[in-house]
């Protein structure tokens, strides 16, 4: 089971604003995303921007169109 959940990180414990549908002592394992002071992300967007060329080079592809034609066949 996968759920994402916002918590808050207090004196070395992560508050969680509702109850969990898990068993008691169940082993879970946490994704650390916290949010960047002053929301400068510079890092995440410059993978972003890499991400959408790469994206774009492989959707912008002649090589579909050929692809699509044999589909319809």
């Amino acid at each position: 089971m996968t759920t994402t959940v916002e918590a808050i990180y207090e004196h070395g414990v992560l508050k969680l604003p509702a109850e969990l549908p898990l068993a008691d002592h169940t082993r879970v394992r946490l994704t650390i995303e916290a949010p960047v002071e002053g929301g400068d992300d510079s890092e995440r967007a410059a993978w972003l921007k890499l991400s959408e060329a790469a994206l774009a080079k492989t959707w912008d592809n002649p090589d579909d169109d050929v692809f699509n034609e044999l589909l319809k066949k």
